[in-house]
């Protein structure tokens, strides 16, 4: 029976010859890949989709006319989102623009 000393050496030597044997792999299916990239005229686009954390422009909210204004002061309220102070405690029917 192999003593601990003598499994711990060939595990490491197994360890060793495992990662060896893995780089030279790696290395022969990048090179197989990347043959294939060229040959083919392939871009990332066609191998992976859509990059990765490319954000898409923003969709800019449209803007809508004026339905409410102010007779004093001239400021204007769409009709959405809160409410503006001087339209407070009033009716909205006096304040529509015709």
């Amino acid at each position: 029976m192999a003593t601990l000393q003598e499994l711990i050496a060939q595990k490491e030597a197994l360890e060793k010859l495992i990662q060896d044997t893995r780089h030279t792999e790696l290395a022969e299916a990048i090179n197989k890949v990347k043959g294939l990239i060229a040959d083919f005229g392939l871009t990332q686009e066609d191998i992976f989709g859509a990059v990765r954390g490319a954000k898409k422009p923003k969709a800019e909210g449209s803007k809508v006319a004026a339905k409410y204004r102010d007779p004093v002061s001239g400021k204007e309220w769409s009709g959405r989102g809160l409410a503006p102070k001087w339209l407070q405690g009033r009716e909205k029917a006096e304040f529509l623009i015709k």
